[in-house]
């Protein structure tokens, strides 16, 4: 779909702090220049909402911060695969003010089912989500869930606010054309606090009315008849008594209650954002095809939620981040960094033998698990035995082709190589058939392999031979010079199951592809891109979670000093931004989503046409041609899905 006037190539100063500079804060001139005649006091009940705030919609990829400029108001036509979710942004900035308070306005946001033509529907808080997009460090970031099927949105003055709006459609849902609409219309801000915010008194009136319902309907096992029928009308009387309540007040007319929709209908004052959503017939592979393995630091949940190692609330707390980050395409593991960057790594904190580990490890959404080489929680064996038990067990079970051990990170020194080679000789001890990974972005620096760091890096794979199997390199050593790749695989053997990775971290900087805060939006995603073209077969990214110490779950995020900002951190936890306890989702996160859905999409064209036509289809659309060149603007990404679309829906 092409997004008028979203121009995101033009030269746009940093954000101080921020690498990258990303777009949209503020620097664009283009827009619409409206003059607005409203004046003195304003009833929203008795305006156009279009008078009142600018409404319009922008691609995924834009950064939209306080001072984007508005543009015109476009339906948006988007494209889906079943099991892929799709993501567009609206962003809406008041053109005047109509509240009493310090805010602008409000502004209530509503949405409805996607539906087809033969009355297939993608359901409103199942498959369509609302997020309101928080800045962090200035920077548009956090996705902080809105309520549904009805929001409200509080307008600061002279400042652009964005909801991101996803659609997750379902493996089974039919092909065909979806439509909608997502309904604004700016109200009183006491309105607000009226139909939101109720009185301690009326909230235990209404509690009492429907616990007596309850009462009256749950003991009537064995009753006789007229007894229940009686119970049922005495509570269909008090139900219907709290919907006539003036808590409900909103929802009625005077023809009795209505749907919200046709009351706007009724009242013609709302802006309506026409929203289409053509899915096809691809399936996106449920295991994804390429295993992304992400770390979560166990260290960051136990002090941030007060969960100590190893009790009930401690597992919990693991499982519910593991499942969470399971829809993003990624196969979590959690991680603790000991001594000269030995790290202890696991996916599930359970021993093998343990049901919830075969749980764990069976789930179809997971590509790659990292089994630990000593106990995650003390026990009375000793690590050897520990480690033989674990192996035994997980070799009979047909996910042990996932496994994997990740033993040390980024060994710099002879020592290290050693001692990483002692522990993969333990393993392979036990498991001739195990594959260790290693990151590593040079060779030993007291052993010089070769006489340049780059030749000494090559040389890598022959020094830890036999010790690892994925070799998973940095993609900041190779710079702007992809052609290097091909030095790199030439050192590898497949045909012995050796497998080449890759990460990144601090680097690759600006303007090569990395998650930092501030980069452009076709910068997150050419992450993945990068990977497809350059045929790794795997990828790993430190930590998802990775922000400074804090004790109490609702402390200031801080990332880490020294780091460039966002790096580690992929989203966040819930409580600081409302009293849920769901993690809160970062704008990198769902562009990586994106990315390996993109992956499939490639894979699937190139199996059908071979790799070199995906290549040329994903260079010549200008979607990524290199590190450095990469489409700066969302409408390439559309032609080539679109492309994609239209060669293949005939044979997928």
């Amino acid at each position: 779909m092409d997004y008028p006037g979203n121009s995101q190539d033009m030269a746009v100063p940093p954000v101080e702090g921020v690498a990258g500079g990303g777009t949209a804060y503020g620097w664009n001139d283009g827009g619409l220049n409206v003059s607005n005649p409203l004046k003195g006091s304003i009833d929203p009940a008795e305006v156009p909402t279009a008078d009142l705030v600018h409404v319009w919609c922008l691609p995924s990829t834009a950064n939209v911060g306080p001072q984007e400029v508005p543009r015109n108001l476009e339906p948006v036509n988007l494209l889906a695969a079943r099991n892929e979710r799709e993501s567009v942004q609206l962003a809406i900035r008041p053109k005047v003010s109509w509240s009493g308070s310090s805010v602008a306005g409000v502004v209530q946001v509503q949405c409805c089912d996607l539906c087809s033509a033969s009355g297939d529907r993608l359901i409103v808080g199942q498959s369509l989500k609302l997020r309101r997009v928080v800045p962090i460090l200035g920077v548009p970031d956090a996705l902080v869930p809105l309520d549904l099927p009805i929001s409200q949105i509080s307008l600061q003055p002279g400042e652009t606010t964005a909801v991101w709006v996803s659609i997750d459609v379902p493996n089974e849902q039919p092909p065909g054309l979806y439509e909608g609409e997502i309904i604004i219309n700016a109200t009183k801000a006491d309105t607000e606090s009226s139909s939101q915010c109720l009185g301690k008194a009326e909230k235990h009136q209404l509690f009492t009315e429907l616990r007596n319902c309850l009462d009256a309907l749950e003991p009537i096992d064995g009753k006789p008849l007229d007894e229940v029928v009686e119970r049922v009308k005495s509570s269909t009387t008090s139900l219907r008594k709290v919907l006539l309540s003036s808590s409900f007040s909103e929802f009625f007319s005077d023809n009795g209650p209505v749907d919200m929709m046709d009351e706007d209908a009724i009242s013609n004052l709302s802006v309506r954002v026409k929203l289409s959503l053509t899915v096809w017939d691809f399936i996106i592979p449920t295991t994804p095809s390429l295993p992304a393995v992400f770390g979560i630091s166990d260290t960051v949940i136990e002090d941030r939620f007060g969960v100590g190692h190893g009790s009930s609330e401690w597992y919990d707390a693991l499982e519910q981040h593991f499942k969470w980050l399971l829809q993003y395409r990624i196969s979590p593991y959690f991680c603790r960094w000991g001594d000269s960057m030995r790290v202890l790594t696991y996916t599930s904190p359970w021993p093998a033998d343990h049901p919830k580990s075969d749980e764990y490890f069976s789930d179809p959404r997971l590509a790659a698990y990292a089994v630990p080489h000593s106990p995650v929680v003390s026990c009375n064996d000793a690590a050897k035995d520990y480690l033989q038990k674990e192996i035994e067990i997980l070799r009979t079970k047909s996910h042990w082709k996932k496994a994997y051990f990740y033993l040390w990170d980024e060994p710099l020194n002879m020592e290290q190589y050693e001692s990483l080679c002692n522990m993969a000789s333990e393993v392979h001890a036990y498991a001739p058939d195990a594959r260790v990974l290693t990151t590593y972005y040079c060779g030993p620096s007291d052993a010089p392999l070769a006489p340049t760091p780059f030749e000494a890096f090559l040389k890598v794979p022959k020094f830890l031979r036999p010790h690892t199997q994925i070799y998973c390199t940095s993609e900041w050593v190779f710079g702007n010079r992809e052609d290097l790749v091909k030095d790199v695989i030439s050192e590898l053997h497949p045909e012995n199951g050796e497998e080449w990775w890759t990460y990144v971290c601090m680097g690759p900087s600006d303007p090569h592809p990395n998650w930092h805060l501030g980069m452009r939006g076709t910068q997150h995603r050419a992450v993945m891109w990068r990977v497809w073209k350059e045929g790794g077969t795997g990828f790993l990214y430190w930590g998802a979670n990775c922000y400074e110490k804090a004790t109490v779950p609702s402390a200031e995020i801080r990332f880490r000093r020294g780091l460039p900002p966002g790096d580690g951190v992929l989203y966040y936890p819930g409580e600081v931004f409302s009293s849920s306890k769901q993690p809160v989702a970062s704008l990198r996160l769902e562009r990586i989503l994106s990315g390996l859905q993109d992956f499939e999409y490639l894979k699937l064209y190139a199996s059908r046409y071979g790799k070199e036509e995906a290549l040329t289809l994903l260079e010549k659309t200008g979607v990524y041609l290199g590190p450095e060149r990469y489409t700066h603007e969302h409408m390439a990404i559309d032609i080539m899905r679109g492309e994609i679309f239209s060669s293949c829906r005939s044979c997928s």
